[in-house]
């Protein structure tokens, strides 16, 4: 058969979604009506790259990746369910904790979807955490089937089901790449230009795990902030924080131990940086830098540790929001762009709480934050 041949799935009327007898079935929320998209946006694709047909929610061919289809809300611990059809040749995926903006499978995770049923298991097999972890086993119907899938999530374990098997077990903190993944994030299904379906999806909202205190999110956290030094200009825009000219901008709290997330996007070749373990005096007093300058050449570019170490340069591009993660403790930093971890350091020698602080170094080149979040940790 021709990798791109498929025939319509057959069994018109919709399975009901398949629960373990001692689950309450009205603990699910339905996520897909069989009727409609609604619930779900297209994300960087066309408003054809999936649709919904014979009770299912189908990817279009001519639509191939980064198109995917992302869940209405994020989700930190859940249960997820639901169908997907093999017939031929199929490639797509399931994705995990998705950030609202960058690399799906490595901020978030993929839960990868393949036809072929692999004796040995591979990083790419069918329920693999792809390109990374394989599978415990390969089980997939792959001649025209439905196969069912359940992917329980609390962090930091991960199981996964196929066709009633578990697939993967797996405590995400023991694997390196995996352990400093989003902790909550958007339920998202990949296409890759394969004609593949999905139905019955339904989630069970688990405990959450972890606290998030917004340091930006609405004009009214403005109030958690102050301009440091010297006269930048620093404006709420919505849910945006609009950024120019020189100068600190710092929040009234302090913080020594802490984990950091944001999104970030800024004008061609702009240059700033996010300070902590300040003296509230921008960089005249105490403070280190995690500088933002996307200049590859720069003697310290994006992500890298100003004046102590330079890090990897993240290939950002102006005027798209990108993820940044920086997690201090005790004498080490990790800084993570996209998912990609561009600076690890451990010999920090100022181990004070300060102030977290956000640098507008040249008037005219403006940087724009939201979704700001700390936890102490």
């Amino acid at each position: 058969m021709h990798r791109r041949a498929f025939l319509t799935a057959t069994g018109g009327a919709t399975a009901l979604l398949a629960m373990p007898q001692d689950e309450n079935r009205s603990e699910f929320t339905t996520l897909f009506d069989g009727k409609s998209l609604d619930g779900w946006s297209i994300r960087d694709g066309s408003e054809a790259a999936f649709y919904v047909d014979d009770g299912a929610i189908v990817v279009h061919e001519s639509d191939g990746y980064p198109a995917w289809l992302r869940s209405a809300r994020q989700y930190e611990n859940f249960d997820f369910r639901g169908e997907f059809f093999v017939k031929g040749w199929i490639n797509s995926g399931i994705y995990l904790h998705a950030p609202e903006h960058g690399r799906n499978m490595w901020c978030g995770m993929k839960i990868n979807i393949f036809h072929d049923v692999d004796r040995k298991p591979a990083p790419e097999s069918m329920g693999s955490i792809f390109p990374l972890v394989p599978p415990l086993k390969v089980n997939v119907k792959n001649q025209g089937e439905w196969n069912t899938f359940r992917i329980l999530m609390d962090w930091p374990r991960l199981q996964v089901w196929t066709n009633g098997e578990l697939v993967q077990d797996l405590d995400v903190e023991t694997v390196p790449d995996l352990r400093h993944r989003l902790r909550s994030g958007y339920l998202g299904l990949e296409s890759l230009s394969y004609p593949i379906r999905f139905r019955n999806l339904g989630v069970r909202e688990l405990p959450a795990k972890v606290a998030w205190t917004p340091l930006y999110e609405t004009p009214q956290d403005l109030a958690k902030w102050h301009v440091s030094d010297g006269k930048p200009v620093f404006e709420a825009v919505g849910g945006v924080l609009h950024s120019d000219g020189v100068g600190h901008f710092a929040t009234l709290d302090k913080f020594r131990d802490f984990e950091l997330q944001m999104y970030v996007r800024h004008a061609w070749h702009h240059n700033g940086g996010v300070l902590f373990r300040t003296a509230g005096t921008g960089s005249r007093g105490r403070h280190y830098e995690i500088q933002l300058h996307d200049v590859e050449g720069a003697h310290y570019p994006t992500g890298s540790l100003y004046s102590v170490k330079r890090g990897l340069y993240p290939r950002i591009e102006p005027g798209q929001w990108w993820l940044l993660q920086l997690r201090v403790k005790d004498a080490t930093c990790l800084v993570r762009i996209n998912g990609e971890t561009v600076t690890e350091y451990d010999r920090l020698d100022n181990l004070d709480e300060g102030p977290i602080e956000l640098q507008a170094h040249d008037a005219g080149r403006w940087t724009e934050y939201k979704h700001i979040l700390v936890r102490r940790i």
